[in-house]
């Protein structure tokens, strides 16, 4: 194996044992193999679509394959020997009807043409020609766009999932996404040619979360600010982890009137803002911070444990016999729940001993997405033109256990009184919980949501630059950001898309971006490493 997606790989240049998220050998290959069975037939569907066949269900089949190879969503190697056989066989299907079409069908040996073996055994030996650095480049800054566009199209994957399981997609997203996989095995491009493709993948990410971000709204109404107790009631409970608004909404569903308090944990948290889930009056407060804390936290809850899409690492013998996964999360040994039927779940939270007491351990607001913000606009831009708003900070992005991250916790508590805090995604468990007051009434810390949200962070972005008559890049605003996993690597793609400078990225930079790479876009974007909090304060606000 060799794996180098994620911000914690091993010693920072890439895990060859072991993955560090708990990713095992076999897997990290399996992945390597079907993420090489989907640019066959994304090149196949390409000649489909020059021909004239365009089918979406090719493209929801390649967002679910592509998603599940991100870090921390899949773990259980049948599933990708399953998706593995389902990609070759649409891909014969579109060739089929290519062939009886007399289209002059010509592809050159290699992912198109791939056959996969009939044994585990055999399709591990045919993994380890097809990894990452199997990749046609003439130089390392090519194979290392290659491996961007790669990681980045992971991301878009994610978030056009989400979307599509909410009933949201558009053709121009899957497009780039065959186009992107295909142009890997490639050996014609150039290194303009693949920063063009680089700055698509962000094109193509800022779509597809705008279309999530249209599922969510629109099916469950825009996030207001909301308070969410951290303590807990007495009774059955059953935790829901992860990013799946439809599967936490299915399971309140079920859980209606059983006398059962549903809690979240880690980036399900900003769900509690959502109106049509507030409805539910056992959908009562949050439990724990972040995936990273599993091991310590997961023990002490007396419930079933649900996880849902990419939140799960290393599930312990401690609490693993109270786990269920949904969605794209796949554990060997841990029950999965294909179809929202979540009555095993409920079982097992009536079967615990659920909390024997109330405990109030206090509150936090979420609710900040763009709607709720803009809504207070005309406030915050009377407080900015008054001097008492300095500065915004986006603080945001991936957690994870690597030390280095209490930068983030740090930075905030440093800044000046008179500065806000925007934060979304599970990179706000570092402060989630700090009261950091107000400024005339406007929280100093405003939580805008998931990682999926990061699009209502840009347009509260957009929206400021336009009241204030700037240039986004010239607005009082900075952005340090962390990161972890691709739907990161996709976010960043999609600030470069849109032209924004000046971002400050930690706690160290990506292993598959090289020096000429990493030069350029500190030329072009003015890119930056965080440094100390005290550092780069001073240098934001002078």
């Amino acid at each position: 194996m060799f794996c180098y997606q994620c911000e914690q790989t091993a010693k920072g240049t890439g895990c060859d044992v072991l993955g560090v998220c708990g990713k095992k050998p076999e897997v990290a290959d399996l992945q390597d193999l079907l993420l090489y069975s989907l640019m066959g037939l994304s090149q196949v569907v390409l000649e489909g679509i020059r021909f004239g066949i365009q089918e979406r269900r090719y493209g929801k089949f390649t967002v679910k394959a592509a998603f599940s190879t991100l870090t921390n969503v899949d773990f259980d190697p049948q599933r990708f020997v399953d998706l593995i056989q389902q990609a070759v066989a649409l891909r014969e299907e579109i060739k089929k009807e290519l062939e009886n079409s007399s289209y002059d069908l010509r592809l050159e040996e290699g992912p198109a043409t791939f056959e996969p073996a009939a044994t585990l055994d055999e399709l591990l030996g045919q993994a380890a020609s097809v990894g990452l650095f199997s990749y046609p480049a003439d130089n390392s800054d090519i194979l290392s766009l290659k491996h961007t566009v790669l990681f980045g199209i992971k991301g878009v994957a994610a978030y056009a999932d989400h979307a599509r399981i909410l009933g949201h997609e558009d053709d121009d997203v899957y497009h780039f996404i065959f186009k992107g996989l295909a142009a890997i095995q490639q050996t014609g491009l150039n290194l303009d040619d693949w920063v063009r493709l680089t700055l698509d993948c962000g094109k193509a990410g800022y779509r597809a979360m705008e279309l999530l971000d249209a599922g969510n709204t629109e099916t469950y109404g825009h996030p207001i600010p909301t308070k969410v107790p951290l303590g807990h009631k007495k009774g059955k409970a059953i935790l829901v982890s992860g990013h799946d608004l439809k599967d936490l909404e299915e399971l309140l569903k079920q859980t209606r009137g059983k006398k059962i308090f549903v809690y979240t944990h880690g980036e399900m948290l900003s769900l509690h803002g959502y109106p049509k889930l507030k409805e539910y009056d056992h959908f009562y407060g949050h439990f724990g911070t972040a995936w990273q804390n599993q091991t310590k936290e997961f023990p002490d809850f007396p419930g079933a444990i649900l996880m849902t899409t990419n939140c799960l690492q290393r599930p312990q013998k401690t609490y693993q016999d109270n786990l269920f996964t949904s969605g794209m999360v796949g554990w060997p040994g841990i029950p999965h729940i294909p179809d929202t039927d979540f009555q095993p779940a409920i079982d097992r939270a009536l079967a615990l001993p659920g909390f024997e007491n109330d405990a109030d351990k206090g509150a936090v607001m979420v609710g900040f997405a763009r709607n709720a913000i803009l809504d207070k606009a005309d406030d915050i831009l009377a407080s900015v033109k008054a001097g008492k708003i300095r500065h915004f900070f986006l603080v945001a992005g991936c957690d994870g256990a690597k030390p280095g991250r209490n930068y983030y916790t740090e930075f905030v508590e440093k800044l000046p009184k008179d500065c806000i805090v925007m934060t979304l995604a599970c990179g706000k468990y570092r402060f989630f919980d700090k009261d950091l007051g107000d400024i005339d009434g406007i929280p100093r810390l405003l939580d805008v949501g998931q990682c999926n949200d990061a699009y209502s962070a840009v347009q509260i972005a957009l929206a400021l630059s336009k009241a204030l008559d700037t240039n986004v890049n010239d607005l009082p605003l900075s952005m340090v950001l962390s990161w972890y996993e691709q739907k990161a690597v996709c976010i960043l793609l999609v600030l470069l898309y849109l032209g924004i400078q000046d971002i400050r990225l930690g706690p160290s930079l990506p292993a598959f971006i090289t020096p000429n790479i990493l030069n350029f876009l500190v030329e072009k974007f003015n890119i930056m490493p965080i440094k100390t909090p005290d550092e780069d304060i001073r240098e934001i606000l002078g």
